[in-house]
């Protein structure tokens, strides 16, 4: 048994298989392409950092949205933190069944997600509708130019695709087939020994959901 950290960013978990499907973990294996990207100016910062600190890493790359390269009920956890943000509903729900297909019986699902309900709140208390959306990161952006397009066809397209809350994420791992969804407080866990698992990974505007493999 093991356990999986899926959209790992640059906070893979220390002993867990960590995957991330952006195309700065491809990147990270190619270092003449890198560079020459770079050269063009089509990497940012972030990029740059992420692909130099992923070539001192053991994190994988996989697209969720085509599966989880792992076998039927092998793992014992799945976690994935801001990642089920950027997919469309019919792909939220394909990763979630994959989730459920590794997960051993027993298993135990962990999401955290964007609060859409931090945002709403926020948006009530300042009334400033302009930080609000661009909070939410749901409005698409325009690639205008040809570098803009040649980047977004590159990188891809990095906003939001739906935004939930604590009931809403519930409702959906519920769907899928998972049992007992909860919100739980930040730090909060029903991992046995979570070890460097971070329970409290952008806790200000997150929500964090945990739910069972039956």
């Amino acid at each position: 048994m093991h356990r999986v950290n899926i959209g790992c960013g640059t906070t893979p978990t220390p002993g867990w298989r960590n995957y991330d499907n952006s195309f700065s973990v491809r990147l990270a294996r190619h270092r003449a392409v890198a560079g020459l990207l770079g050269g063009l100016g089509l990497l940012g910062e972030d990029q740059r950092n992420f692909i130099a600190y992923a070539r001192g890493s053991e994190i994988r790359w996989a697209d969720v949205r085509r599966g989880i390269p792992e076998a039927d009920a092998s793992a014992e956890v799945v976690y994935s933190c801001h990642m089920i943000e950027h997919l469309d509903r019919h792909e939220a729900l394909g990763f979630l069944k994959e989730a459920r297909r590794i997960l051993a019986p027993g298993g135990i699902l962990r999401v955290a997600a964007p609060d859409l309900r931090y945002h709403v709140d926020r948006y009530l208390q300042d009334g400033d509708a302009d930080e609000f959306v661009e909070g939410i990161l749901l409005a698409r952006r325009p690639a205008r130019t040809r570098r803009e397009r040649l980047k977004r066809w590159l990188v891809g397209d990095r906003d939001h695709l739906w935004m939930y809350d604590g009931a809403s994420l519930c409702r959906l791992l519920a769907d899928v087939g998972f049992a007992d969804p909860q919100v739980l407080e930040p730090g909060k866990t029903s991992i046995r020994d979570p070890g460097g698992l971070d329970l409290a990974e952008r806790s200000r505007e997150s929500v964090f959901v945990e739910a069972l493999r039956p």
